[in-house]
């Protein structure tokens, strides 16, 4: 799916300088962030069969227990997940 232009130009605004994209809380790091968390929700929901807070998962034996903060390494620095 390619991502559009005008996407693009809704994410950069109010990037004024290079650390507003590259730097510690930067968009990078923001989009590296949201897009892992989501990947990750995506493959629990898959594993287990059934989304967040569904009634498919009450005692099923295999239900969701919480989650932990972890941090991760990417190419753009490390990201608390």
């Amino acid at each position: 799916m390619p991502i559009s232009d005008k996407l693009i130009d809704q994410l950069l605004d109010g990037c004024d300088s290079p650390e507003d994209i590259l730097g510690e809380a930067g968009l990078l790091k923001q989009l590296t962030k949201k897009v892992a968390e989501r990947m990750l929700e995506a493959e629990m929901e898959a594993h287990l069969g059934y989304a967040p807070n569904d009634s498919a998962g009450n005692n099923s034996g295999n239900s969701r227990n919480g989650k932990t903060k972890k941090t991760v390494r990417s190419i753009n620095g490390d990201v608390e997940l």
